[in-house]
């Protein structure tokens, strides 16, 4: 059985076409009846017009209070009349330029030809005037009706659609933040089993590098709860030195990564202060090692740097990967994009966060080359 939010959505989007189909039948009909009437309106005072010229020909007398109405009633239809004997152009509800302008003139009329059939002055078989005439304003206004209407819908479901996504988005936020809250608490409570086991070990007289090794993973896993601790909440933000904090997360990450990768670190010697986060600054390191790792498939050279700007500091972090396609620059932040056999794809979004979100930095790809490399930058608020 169809899922009921599914069929709710198909009966929503099948009313919204028949309602704007209806919409814009019935907006067609009141400009073509509106077009109608124009047109018997033109036609009335054309042969109105004809009347008053077959007496000024014949020199009649002639007193018709009609006549003179029906001449005077249109105030709206622009037209352009051409007398064929004097070869004289008149217009009428138009602006004078297009008496002295020939050649606006003679566009004006092909675009009053395309709108309506000219009509003919005659006078016993014989042409007196050519009148021309287009669309009064207010059907100018109503031609332009259903387009404006389409895109106010267009614009009605983009907002639908941008607050359904909105949603969905926080509802997924929500989702992961609830999960890795789950996972810092269930981890903890092995971690204080794995404390207390060392001190016992201690106790035992073990040999002392083994524990300490042991205590630098579990001191490495405390790191990994208070980040996942941190998900989903504002992160603390203190005022640390961020040469210092990059030298720690590089020199583990060096000490845990193959000895097939060279690393190189490069930072100015004077302490640069910033408003920082450790642990998830930390993170952001790491998951930008990960990256280059995977993308020089575990041999190459990796390089971090810090440039020192004056209200602003860069990290670089360098590889000798694969590289990245111009193409995939800002797809590569987005939650679930990976271009790995097994991964989430939550590394560099969870980075981008970190730093766009709560750091008010930037982080992008500064420059890749096919076979030659990637660099990451991050760029951080300084405090001067």
């Amino acid at each position: 059985m169809p899922n009921k939010t599914i069929l709710t959505r198909w009966f929503f989007v099948a009313t919204s076409v028949v309602i704007i189909s209806l919409i814009l039948w019935n907006t067609y009909q009141f400009f073509t009846q509106l077009k109608e009437n124009e047109r018997n309106k033109m036609i009335i005072w054309a042969a109105a017009f004809e009347e008053f010229q077959q007496v000024e020909i014949t020199n009649k007398e002639w007193n018709s209070k009609l006549i003179l109405n029906v001449l005077q009633s249109n105030t709206t239809t622009p037209m352009i009349l051409y007398t064929h004997k004097e070869d004289k152009y008149d217009i009428n509800n138009l602006d004078s330029l297009y008496l002295k302008d020939a050649k606006k003139r003679d566009q004006l009329i092909e675009q009053f030809k395309s709108e309506y059939k000219p009509i003919e002055v005659m006078y016993k078989d014989t042409v007196l005037q050519t009148i021309y005439y287009g669309n009064s304003p207010i059907i100018n206004k109503i031609k332009y009706y259903p387009a404006a209407l389409i895109v106010i819908i267009l614009l009605f479901f983009l907002a639908i659609y941008f607050f359904y996504q909105t949603s969905k988005s926080a509802e997924q936020n929500k989702l992961w933040a609830g999960m890795a809250k789950e996972t810092a608490h269930q981890i903890g409570t092995p971690l204080s089993s794995l404390t207390g086991w060392t001190e016992i070990l201690k106790e035992e007289q073990v040999n002392p590098s083994y524990i300490e090794e042991i205590d630098k993973d579990i001191s490495r896993l405390k790191t990994i709860t208070e980040r996942f601790s941190k998900i989903g909440s504002i992160p603390k933000l203190e005022i640390v030195d961020l040469v210092s904090e990059t030298q720690k997360s590089f020199n583990y990450l060096k000490s845990r990564s193959s000895k097939l990768i060279d690393f190189e670190l490069k930072t100015p010697k004077e302490t640069i202060n910033v408003n920082l986060n450790p642990q998830l600054y930390g993170w952001t390191i790491e998951n930008l090692f990960k990256n280059s790792i995977d993308a020089m498939r575990g041999q190459g050279k990796i390089t971090l740097e810090i440039i020192n700007d004056y209200k602003k500091v860069f990290i670089r972090v360098s590889d000798t990967g694969k590289g990245i396609p111009r193409k995939d620059f800002k797809k590569i932040f987005e939650p679930g994009f990976t271009t790995k056999k097994r991964g989430w794809g939550l590394g560099l979004s969870l980075s981008k966060r970190i730093i766009e979100d709560y750091h008010k930095g930037k982080i992008y790809v500064l420059k890749s080359v096919k076979n030659e490399g990637t660099t990451f930058e991050i760029a951080l608020p300084q405090l001067v």
